[in-house]
């Protein structure tokens, strides 16, 4: 599967996608990694691990249209089979999304629907405010709703008596690079149905992700 990674930021989750690459547990060849930050820590990941990058930053171009049209072009030049929003804090337009439809996975620091809409803290500071005792994340399918796409895997991470938004976004992190590379892995090997906006995956294999240590 030719996978392209698109972000913003640090870059953890590109890190842990790529590992799972180099260490052969998912079946995938990131052939770029798109930026529309010229000063995101994905891109010093991009270039640890040898991927192609590119930054197409916002003022650059006269709309968002334009800007995620140029993104389009790399993305067809890179033989793109298959997109991973690692922290991309962009809302994909219309182009994009039919040109791989059932096609971009994202991640998100909430156990969706609960939370949706908000960039990292903000999910993990609302589920704090909620008073919540189980929080999580989610790898879902990308639409034009932002956070609503099918739920393709969930992992929970419980809620402290003592948390605070850094103590929660850092165990739930964990999951996130943990989950990531393993719903991607389904789609890979072509184990994923997608049934009335219903993800399931065939072998009997669990959607919900479980951590062996929660804590």
């Amino acid at each position: 599967m030719n996978l392209a990674i698109m972000a913003s930021g640090r870059g953890s989750n590109a890190e842990a996608i790529l590992h799972a690459v180099e260490q052969g547990t998912l079946t995938a060849r990131v052939t770029a990694l798109i930026c529309d930050r010229g000063d995101a820590g994905a891109l010093d990941v991009a270039y640890k691990h040898n991927v192609t990058s590119y930054v197409v930053p916002r003022e650059q171009f006269a709309s968002r249209q334009d800007q995620q049209e140029r993104m389009l072009e790399l993305l067809r030049a890179a033989n793109t089979e298959f997109i991973a929003l690692a922290g991309f804090n962009a809302i994909l337009r219309p182009s994009i999304l039919s040109e791989y439809p059932n096609r971009i996975l994202n991640i998100h620091p909430s156990l969706l629907p609960a939370f949706g809409g908000g960039i990292a803290p903000e999910p993990q500071a609302e589920a704090l405010r909620a008073g919540v005792k189980i929080s999580g994340c989610t790898v879902h399918l990308v639409t034009a709703i932002v956070d609503a796409g099918p739920i393709v895997a969930q992992a929970a991470v419980p809620v402290m008596a003592k948390d605070t938004v850094e103590s929660l976004s850092a165990r739930i992190l964990k999951q996130e690079h943990r989950i990531y590379p393993i719903a991607l892995q389904w789609f890979a090997t072509n184990h994923v149905t997608i049934n009335h906006g219903n993800v399931s995956v065939d072998s009997g294999v669990s959607q919900a992700l479980w951590p062996n240590n929660v804590r």
